[in-house]
């Protein structure tokens, strides 16, 4: 495992820059830079000013030192005054031995205005005392929003600081998902991809990974066990390539899945065929290792639902029925049966407000949100008219190709807008400040309902009981590239 280094003649030549100097000068009298590292002088200044200041060059920063310097002041500055990313695995092995429940993590997929939507989410759950919360990003939202890990948990970290929460920063890997496709054209280099990319996401602070291989469950084999060997075969190596890198003091939280969202409804038959499996399987990816690796947190099913919601031809969603009855049975083999958290629900924000209600009630461990508000983002009008039909325009230019017969203008540009989401990040970024704060309000009050129907309003001390988020300074604005380019551990027998 790679170890940080200490700062190093490297960080000086980049804290020397003219650019950096520059962006260093515009925080002075919020925060201070000197060879002993980093102090926050003023946090009122720092919230009023210098946090816009720096979660805005952490991504658009002329260049790799502007942005690699303002990641690195936001990440001491959330050490110091209490916003740390670490692992809910503590809190949910507290779930699966019985000791908490009653109710549902709610874990926000942030893929546009990240710091706007961060700072909303951020406002919700100081002002409900939420700790038990997650935000996270999918293999496919990195590519297409354009936010990078270190980016993105430089981002909410900033956000969080902004509105003054305080707590362990829970950011999540979402479907860390191997492409079936891609897997059997060449299995080696698919799955080194997600090895890249879950390397590159623990040096930057997500110390929760849901690695996704149910995309290769094949049920053309006679059994059940058969079908799912390669999902748990899979899953078994990456928890163990995932073990290896975490940092010292973290056990990363690991949720692995036995049915891709939007197919059939999963079973219990299914869940014990792919828990069997992965236990025999990490038990010798253990002993290649020397050691007794900790397996998942959680286990995440299809009940019914779909990524995005069923899209109907005048562009409304079509309302879907959620099978809690085996959502119910399934949190519970999970729990009482493996140890688990329980069930995740993936593909809900598109669900009616009266369903939110259900998922504490039968305890669903986690459920995953993401396109309802994206779709209060495009729908808001707030939305400058004239941005909207610049990026739907470019929907219809792009993605032709993807467009399927009889699908009508609502319904093609329902299903691709998100594509748009990092080709006009700048943009939406830099919206006035009023049009801004009008679709904070609408998402802060989205986030705020949500978090009192799942349960999760005064969870804080809740979380501080079992979670405690570690200390971990970086030397330098230069030692999370450095640190994770020279981490080339693979994994071998």
């Amino acid at each position: 495992m790679a170890k940080m280094l200490a700062r190093s003649e490297a960080d000086r030549v980049v804290l020397e820059q003219p650019a950096v100097q520059a962006l260093l000068a515009s925080v002075r009298g919020a925060v201070a830079v000197t060879d002993d590292g980093v102090s926050v002088e003023n946090e009122d200044r720092l919230r009023r000013e210098a946090l816009d200041r720096l979660a805005w060059a952490a991504v658009f920063g002329d260049d790799a030192d502007v942005r690699d310097t303002a990641r690195w002041l936001i990440g001491e500055i959330g050490r110091q005054l209490g916003v740390r990313p670490a692992s809910i695995d503590a809190f949910y092995r507290a779930r699966g031995r019985g000791e908490i429940g009653g109710f549902t993590v709610p874990a926000i997929n942030v893929r546009a205005m990240a710091y706007d939507t961060g700072r909303a989410l951020f406002a919700a759950a100081r002002r409900l005392d939420v700790g038990a919360l997650i935000v996270e990003i999918a293999r496919s939202e990195i590519g297409y929003t354009d936010q990078r890990p270190a980016e993105y948990v430089a981002v909410m970290t900033a956000a969080a600081l902004r509105e003054g929460w305080t707590g362990p920063l829970f950011v999540q890997g979402d479907h860390f998902q191997i492409n079936a496709k891609k897997y059997t054209s060449d299995p080696g280099a698919e799955a080194k991809a997600v090895r890249n990319l879950i390397r590159e996401a623990i040096h930057a602070g997500f110390y929760n990974i849901d690695v996704d291989t149910s995309t290769l469950v094949d049920e053309s084999q006679p059994d059940l066990d058969a079908q799912q060997r390669l999902n748990y075969t899979l899953s078994a190596q990456f928890t163990r390539f995932i073990r290896h890198l975490e940092p010292e003091g973290v056990t990363v939280s690991i949720g692995g899945e036995i049915g891709e969202v939007g197919g059939h409804n999963s079973t219990p038959e299914e869940l014990r065929a792919y828990m069997t499996g992965y236990l025999r399987a990490l038990a010798e990816e253990s002993a290649k290792e020397g050691r007794e690796l900790p397996g998942l947190s959680k286990i995440s099913v299809q009940t019914g639902t779909t990524h995005g919601g069923v899209v109907l031809p005048d562009g409304s969603i079509a309302q879907v029925k959620i099978d809690f009855d085996t959502l119910a049975v399934l949190s519970r083999i999970a729990r009482e049966e493996y140890g688990l958290a329980g069930a995740v629900q993936h593909g809900a924000s598109t669900l009616p407000d009266e369903a939110f209600d259900k998922f504490p009630q039968v305890e669903t461990a986690e459920i995953h949100l993401a396109t309802g508000f994206q779709n209060l983002l495009f729908e808001h009008p707030a939305l400058p008219t004239e941005l909207r039909a610049r990026m739907y325009d470019y929907c219809l230019a792009t993605f032709g190709d993807e467009r399927k017969p009889g699908e009508t203008d609502e319904q093609f540009l329902y299903k691709v807008r998100k594509k748009t989401l990092g080709v006009f990040k700048r943009d939406l970024w830099s919206l006035p400040e009023p049009n801004r704060a009008a679709l904070r309000e609408a998402l802060e009050a989205k986030f705020a309902f949500l978090m009192e129907r799942l349960r999760v309003a005064h969870t804080r001390e809740l979380v501080a009981r079992y979670v405690a988020a570690p200390d971990r300074p970086r030397p330098g604005p230069t030692a999370l590239r450095v640190a994770a380019a020279a981490d080339d551990w693979e994994l071998s027998d």
